[in-house]
């Protein structure tokens, strides 16, 4: 297989010959020899083995590779909010730990599970009384779109394309990624998408948001008529790329949704929990009828996730829609509450909020002293950065950015590709102003490199 054949939707590819030169210059010998022996037993696949490379640990905003060298991480894959392995986290676990408070069986419940789902309902508005939990994201959107299909009685979702919501049958079917659902013959039939609102780049080539917004509305007022059986709606409210969309979309889509009779459920593994700059990212827009949220609920230590919904959806006592045995999880249940109360205590929603607000700032002028540099959307510590080859084209900079992220890689800062060209930056919301610099500084440099016509090599 070539580099060709390979999906840049949801990350940078591990089979380029820019792969190969990273490995090359910064495997040690202890990495190598641990690079093989992972390629050597796992299952190959993209995005996963070759892996990138070999680390010694993860504490709270950095990664260690085994020669100690240590990386800024601005991916995470989402888990690490709080940061990882936050000491007052472990702490907790190590307690529950002692006193054997880990699994419970299934028919019985424990204090941690309960405070945990407690805690959810106290910091989130009216409207989310009730919780289900499940051991990781693409389980939790498999019972949010089940919840919908029990209570509406219908049987097809409208979602987006390029959005990614788990690699489940039903998770892969209503995401818009082809790298998860191709070659596996049919998938969950229903499954009906429209484009997410991108002001910078549309089908239709809009420059204003408005229009963007009004004609991704007449298509799902199209699908709701013409189809009909529309069970519910199902997106990030802030894409993962990130692209935001405007307020009046997502209360416009929750009217139709009102109309129709169908539930609007939000994706918020990855934003919740702070990354915005609210606790969560429908705070910026409106209230969903099922939440949906995972990653940092385990606390960076367990896979853990979960759904929150209304009180007048708990109908279901002849059903089963999320039979998981680790449900109830005490162990990831002490790690997700002790994961909130340090986000709360810290202040690292404001943190995310303020320092979020200078980094996107200074990300815009650097929109306008390089024409590589196409647009920067996103809010709080959910940033992208889109690579172009120049803004009179717009043509996605895919060599630019890749070249950009190995640069800065092998200056201590890390963040993971989307689209081929979008630089997204998810750091830990414990950074601080110094560390927000070191991102800028390291950021531009490699920006200023490939602007003279370096290439990385």
């Amino acid at each position: 297989m070539t580099s060709k054949l390979v999906s840049r939707e949801q990350g940078d590819i591990n089979s380029s010959t820019n792969r190969d030169t990273y490995w090359n210059r910064n495997l040690s010998e202890k990495a190598r020899e641990l690079f093989e022996e992972d390629q050597q037993y796992f299952l190959h696949q993209s995005l996963s083995t070759p892996v990138l490379n070999v680390l010694s640990k993860c504490d709270g905003a950095y990664l260690y590779d085994m020669d100690g060298k240590k990386y800024l991480d601005l991916h995470g894959n989402g888990v690490h909010n709080a940061g990882f392995n936050n000491d007052y986290v472990i702490e907790k676990v190590i307690d529950a730990l002692k006193e054997k408070k880990t699994f419970t069986p299934r028919r019985y419940t424990n204090e941690q599970a309960i405070n945990l789902a407690k805690k959810l309902v106290e910091i989130t508005p009216r409207g989310l009384d009730r919780v289900l939990f499940a051991p990781g994201g693409s389980e939790a959107i498999e019972m949010a779109v089940m919840l919908a299909k029990q209570i509406t009685g219908k049987w097809k979702t409208i979602s987006f394309w390029d959005s990614y919501h788990g690699t489940g049958f039903q998770a892969a079917s209503i995401g818009g990624e082809e790298l998860f659902k191709g070659g596996n013959g049919p998938m969950v039939p229903g499954a009906l998408h429209v484009e997410f609102p991108n002001y910078l780049r549309n089908p239709w080539n809009f420059t204003n948001q408005e229009d963007v917004d009004n004609e991704i509305l007449r298509q799902m007022t199209l699908l709701f008529e013409k189809e009909g059986e529309i069970a519910c709606v199902i997106g990030e409210p802030i894409s993962a790329t990130p692209v935001m969309p405007s307020k009046n979309f997502w209360l416009k889509v929750k009217e139709l949704c009102n109309k129709y009779g169908a539930l609007l459920i939000f994706d918020e593994i990855i934003e919740g929990f702070g990354r915005t700059g609210k606790m969560f990212a429908f705070e910026h827009y409106v209230t969903p009828d099922i939440l949906v949220l995972g990653k940092t609920l385990g606390g960076g230590l367990f896979p853990f996730a979960g759904i929150m919904t209304k009180e007048e959806y708990n109908i279901l006592e002849n059903r089963s829609i999320g039979h998981y045995t680790h449900e109830k999880n005490g162990i990831c249940a002490t790690a997700g509450l002790a994961t909130i109360e340090y986000i709360e205590n810290e202040n690292l929603v404001e943190n995310a909020n303020r320092l979020g607000q200078y980094l996107i700032e200074e990300l815009r002028k650097m929109v306008a002293r390089y024409d590589i540099v196409g647009g920067v959307d996103g809010i709080g510590f959910h940033l992208g950065i889109d690579i172009v080859k120049n803004k009179d084209t717009m043509q996605r900079g895919i060599e630019e950015a890749e070249s950009i992220m190995y640069m800065c890689m092998e200056n201590g800062l890390a963040f993971k590709l989307i689209e081929g060209n979008i630089i997204t930056m998810r750091p830990s919301l414990i950074l601080t102003k110094e560390e927000i610099d070191f991102i800028l500084g390291t950021l531009e440099d490699a920006i200023k490199m490939v602007v003279s016509g370096e290439v990385y090599k």
